[in-house]
């Protein structure tokens, strides 16, 4: 009897334990930052509340009503109305689609530049790492908004002749916010690979016949994306405020499309007597980019190498 409890438990503990993967390290990471959990659960409410919402909340958005114009929050307009009696939890829902989609895809659109930079840059070195790098340092020193402001004035009324005006402004605002955001994503894709190109699995690759490309796509670059990951995070708060910085200035979408800046800057005179017109779309972007933010910090903390090690 007591040579079988021995036996079982010399079994037991001589089993192995669960193999815990590198991306199952870092979500249990990431749990265990509480303020990004929240602002997880906070950010994926409102992507869902301006995916779904404006199916439940069918007010239009350009629905017209005098006797209504200015009012403060109320059952049957829950966040006020404007200047022209139109309904803003209506207009707020449809502009989020808008300052959400810009965020995302400007985003993108930096972090794919970004990338594709950083990686030819960190595995040709030599003249071409130099000149790559002479390029970022020059677009980092380059004053963002004012040359935002001048591209978006000279080219937007050509795009919109040639596509449309909502997706030419579209098109224009991505492009530009994303034409502006690569720099940091490209520095950093260039370290990480000057780091790993000279690591013991890297050599070992090459030295059975790998091509460059091979080393950069299964190799290098998926050992690099860390980094790359809370970039993302942090491009797309910055491009929201970037799109909403544009509208706010009357440089952004037209006056009919309600996104979250265009809603800002139609209120910004009446808010002695309107102060819920202004309230409620900054607030939303004000929870985006927080949201957006601690995720990007929760994102760090998780995929940090040395963090999981020392862990």
């Amino acid at each position: 009897m007591a040579g079988s409890t021995l036996a079982s438990a010399t079994v037991s503990a001589a089993a192995p334990r669960p193999r815990i993967g590198p991306w199952q390290e870092a979500w249990r990471r990431f749990r265990k930052h509480r303020l990004a959990v929240i602002s997880t659960g906070v950010l994926g409410a409102l992507i869902l509340a301006v995916v779904i919402g404006p199916l439940v909340w069918t007010l239009p958005i350009d629905e017209i009503d005098f006797s209504a114009q200015l009012q403060g929050p109320s059952w049957a307009h829950p966040l006020g109305t404007d200047d022209l009696g139109q309904d803003l939890l209506a207009r707020i829902l449809y502009g989020g689609r808008i300052s959400l989609a810009v965020g995302f895809a400007a985003m993108a659109v930096a972090i794919f530049v970004g990338v594709l930079v950083g990686a030819i840059a960190g595995m040709a070195g030599g003249a071409v790492d130099a000149a790559l790098m002479w390029l970022t340092d020059l677009f980092l020193s380059l004053p963002q908004l004012p040359l935002l402001l001048l591209i978006i004035y000279l080219f937007r009324d050509t795009l919109t002749a040639l596509v449309g005006l909502e997706l030419g402004v579209f098109i224009m605002v991505v492009a530009v916010i994303g034409g502006f955001r690569w720099m940091p994503a490209a520095r950093l894709v260039r370290a990480q690979f000057l780091s790993l190109r000279e690591k013991e699995f890297v050599e070992a690759a090459r030295a059975l016949g790998a091509s460059r490309p091979r080393l950069v796509l299964r190799h290098i670059l998926p050992n690099a994306l860390g980094p790359v990951i809370v970039a993302a995070s942090i491009d797309v708060a910055a491009a929201i405020i970037a799109e909403s910085t544009l509208s706010f200035l009357g440089l952004g979408f037209p006056p009919d499309v309600p996104t979250w800046g265009r809603l800002l800057f139609d209120a910004k005179d009446n808010l002695d007597f309107a102060p819920h017109w202004a309230l409620f779309p900054g607030a939303a972007i004000f929870l985006t980019v927080l949201s957006i933010n601690y995720i990007g910090d929760g994102l760090r903390d998780a995929l940090d190498p040395r963090r999981i090690i020392s862990a």
